[in-house]
Parts: C-alpha cells; sequence; structure tokens
C-alpha cells in the first residue's frame, strides 16, 4: 500500500436490531459528534455506510486508517455506533456506545479492494442477556470482506 491514499467504501450491518431503539453512526468526537442514521433498514438488519481512508502504514505493516468516524489509537481504530439516548432515542431505557473494531482490515484486503466493491462486516446487536450491545463487540465470521 506504501504511501497511497485511498478511500475504502465501508459497510456495517447490525444484525437483529432491537425493536424501538435507535442505532447511529458517530461521527467525530463526543463532544461534538454528528449522530448518522442508517443507510437502510429492516426488521432483521441496519445497514450503516460510511468510508475510511487508508494513508500510509503502521510500524506492523498494517494500513494507517484515518477519518471523521475513526476513534481510538493508530493500533487499534474503531468505529463508534450509538444506542438508545446515545443515538438520540429521548426517554430510551439504553444509553450505549458499541465499538466496532477496524483492525481486521489488512493492505491486502484493501488491495483486493481496489478494483470495485466496498468492505462490509457484521455484528450482533445484542449482548448475552438480549439487551443491546455495548462497548467492544466482536465482528461476526468471517469478520471484513469484499463485497462487490
Amino acid at each position: 500500500m506504501a504511501a497511497d491514499r485511498l478511500t475504502l467504501p465501508i459497510r456495517i450491518v447490525v444484525e437483529d436490531p432491537v425493536p424501538d431503539v435507535r442505532i447511529a453512526l458517530q461521527r467525530g468526537a463526543t463532544a461534538r459528534a454528528e449522530l448518522i442514521p442508517p443507510a437502510s433498514g429492516a426488521p432483521d438488519a441496519l445497514t450503516f455506510d460510511l468510508d475510511v481512508i487508508a494513508e500510509g502504514a503502521l510500524a506492523d505493516g498494517r494500513p494507517r486508517l484515518l477519518g471523521p468516524f475513526v476513534q481510538g489509537p493508530p493500533e487499534a481504530r474503531f468505529v463508534y455506533l450509538c444506542v438508545g439516548q446515545a443515538a438520540g432515542q429521548i426517554g430510551s431505557a439504553w444509553n450505549r456506545r458499541v465499538k466496532v473494531p477496524l483492525g481486521g482490515i489488512s493492505a491486502d484486503l484493501i488491495e483486493t479492494l481496489r478494483d470495485c466493491g466496498r468492505l462490509e462486516a457484521r455484528i450482533a446487536s445484542r449482548g448475552r442477556d438480549g439487551s443491546p450491545a455495548c462497548a467492544s463487540v466482536p465482528l461476526l465470521a468471517p469478520g471484513w470482506q469484499v463485497r462487490r
């Protein structure tokens, strides 16, 4: 990837969302964050589309990820999804944020993406107790994939 600066189209799919609980993508830091609604939604999944910039590489060779949706230290980047009150839903019983990890985005995956498509990952919307997920969540298998 070298010093290239590439815009990576990303899609995060939230599977089986909790009914009547709003989820929004966070753009920017907490104090001045903008909440972005899902690009599409259905009872079985919500879809969030965003762009991430890959520019250069970290010391371990992984791509350096940047942009207004990207949070966290360079070696552990993630995207926030806000839930309930954090997503602007007044009166919700929930006030949470979900960290969607970007660490699985490799230079090889980006190289595959250069031709066309977008990177997609899926997460579960619920914790073990059935309530909305919060904190760091694992990606559902197989992780980040190129979708044409």
